[in-house]
């Protein structure tokens, strides 16, 4: 294989620059659209930490906020929970 390498003609190595830089980018693209299709740009999210106790340490707005942003999360992940389980009942039967 050196001997191979050592064969080819001067300035080969820019073209495995070159795909090595396409398949960066192509991979970085795919991942960005996983992302959005996911809701990991999603602002709110960092309202999942609080709960009810944190009520003091907000104003008002961002706590009516929180409590919703939870909301939500929660019925999310009850609709994942529930189309998991009909995947799995569907795959044993």
């Amino acid at each position: 294989m050196g001997e191979y390498l050592r064969s080819l003609e001067d300035g080969w190595t820019i073209y495995l620059w070159l795909v090595s830089g396409m398949m960066i980018v192509i991979a970085a693209i795919f991942a960005i659209r996983w992302a959005a299709k996911n809701d990991q740009f999603d602002e709110d999210i960092k309202y999942v930490v609080f709960d009810k106790n944190d009520k003091d340490k907000m104003t008002p707005e961002e706590y009516e906020k929180a409590m919703r942003v939870n909301k939500e999360q929660e019925e999310k992940r009850t609709e994942a929970l529930r189309l998991e389980k009909e995947e799995r009942l569907k795959k044993t039967g």
